[in-house]
C-alpha cells in the first residue's frame, strides 16, 4: 500500500546549490518564469555576432581582392577570393569542437565573450586589410576564435524548458537567416563609400583608402555593445557535480530503462547512427548555404566578359538579403 502512495512522485528532490548559476536557471524554469523577451533577446543577438562577419563580406569579396593586385591575370581572381572567402570556416573547422569542450567545462559565457572580442577586433582589422595575407590571415585567425553557434545551440535548449526548447533552437536559426539579411546589405551598401556617397566620404580621405572598412566598423561596434550586454548573460552550465548516490537512486528506482540510458553515455559516437545522420544532413545544408553565398556573389560581380553578371556591391547585397529573408521567414 506504501508502495502505491509513491507512484507519481519524483524518486529524487531536486536540490539547488547555492551559488550555482545552471542551479539558478532551473529554479526559474521550474516556476515557469524562463520564456521572456530577454532570453530570445539574447540568443538573437549573440548569434547575429557570429553571422554578420560571415555575409558581409561577399558583395565585396571579388574587388577587395582585385585591389590587392596578388592575381595574375582577372580570371584568377574568383579562386584568390575564394580563398579568403573559406579562411574563416576553415578555422572553425579546426577549432569548433575544441571550444564545445571549453564550453562545456568552463561555461557557455566564457566562450561567448571570446567569440564577440574576436568579433570586435579582427574583423575591423579584415576590414582594414593592405595585403591579401593580412585579408586572409584575420579571418582565419577570426574563424578560429569564433566558437559561438554550438555553444549557443546548447544554451539555447538550456535556458527553456522542455517543452519550450524547439522555440530556442528556432530563434538561431532565425537570428542566423536575419545576418544573412543584414550582412550581405551591411557589405553591399557600406563598401567604398567615397565611390558611392561621396558628400559623405570625400575623395583621398580615409575612407577611400580604405574602401572595405565601413562595413566591418558597423559589424564590429555592434559587437562591441552585445559584449556590454553580455555581462547580465545568465550562465546556464553548473558549477558542482552530481552526486553518486543521486545516480544511484535512480538507477535502483527507476529499473532498467534508465541503466541502459546511463550505459549508452560511454558509446562512442559515430556508432550512435541517429545522430551522425542528422550530422551529415547538416554538414550538407551549410555546405550548400555557404556555398551559394561565396559562388553567387563572386559570380554576379566578376565582369561579362568573364561569364559574369557585373553586378555592383548594392545589387548583390539586395539579392543575397533576400534569399536571407526565406530562411527567416520559414523559422519564424
Amino acid at each position: 500500500m506504501e508502495e502505491s502512495n509513491n507512484v507519481g512522485n519524483p524518486l529524487l528532490k531536486k536540490h539547488y546549490h547555492e551559488g550555482c548559476p545552471g542551479c539558478k536557471v532551473d529554479l526559474i524554469k521550474e516556476q515557469k518564469k524562463d520564456v521572456t523577451f530577454r532570453n530570445l533577446f539574447n540568443i538573437w543577438i549573440v548569434v547575429l555576432c557570429s553571422t554578420l562577419p560571415i555575409a558581409s563580406l561577399y558583395p565585396f569579396l571579388y574587388l577587395m581582392v582585385r585591389d590587392f593586385n596578388i592575381a595574375e591575370s582577372e580570371e584568377d581572381i574568383s579562386a584568390y577570393a575564394g580563398y579568403v572567402g573559406s579562411a574563416f570556416h576553415l578555422g572553425r573547422c579546426f577549432t569548433s569542437i575544441l571550444w564545445g569542450m571549453i564550453a562545456d567545462r568552463y561555461g557557455r559565457k566564457p566562450v561567448v565573450f571570446v567569440g564577440i572580442i574576436s568579433t570586435i577586433i579582427f574583423n575591423a582589422l579584415f576590414g582594414l586589410s593592405s595585403s591579401y595575407v593580412m585579408a586572409f590571415t584575420t579571418r582565419f585567425i577570426l574563424g578560429t576564435l569564433n566558437g559561438l553557434i554550438g555553444p549557443m545551440k546548447a544554451y539555447s535548449a538550456e535556458i527553456f524548458r522542455e517543452e519550450y526548447q524547439a522555440l530556442g533552437l528556432s530563434s538561431v536559426s532565425a537570428a542566423w537567416g536575419v545576418g544573412l539579411v543584414f550582412g550581405p546589405a551591411l557589405g553591399g551598401y557600406l563598401a567604398q563609400p567615397a565611390e558611392k556617397y561621396p558628400n559623405l566620404f570625400p575623395k583621398d580621405s580615409f575612407w577611400d583608402k580604405y574602401p572595405y572598412f565601413l562595413p566591418c566598423l558597423v559589424i564590429s561596434t555592434f559587437a562591441f555593445a552585445v559584449a556590454i550586454a553580455c555581462i547580465w548573460l545568465p550562465e546556464t552550465l553548473h558549477n558542482h557535480d552530481v552526486s553518486i548516490e543521486n545516480f544511484e537512486a535512480l538507477e535502483n528506482g527507476s529499473g532498467g530503462a534508465t541503466k541502459d540510458k546511463m550505459t549508452k553515455k560511454h558509446e562512442s559516437i559515430l556508432t550512435n547512427w541517429p545522430l551522425m545522420s542528422s550530422i551529415i544532413v547538416y554538414c550538407i545544408f551549410a555546405l550548400h548555404d555557404v556555398a551559394y553565398s561565396e559562388v553567387f556573389s563572386l559570380w554576379t560581380i566578376s565582369p561579362r566578359r568573364l561569364g559574369g553578371l557585373s553586378f555592383s556591391t548594392s545589387d548583390v547585397g539586395n539579392i543575397l538579403a533576400v534569399s536571407g529573408m526565406s530562411l527567416t521567414s520559414m523559422n519564424l
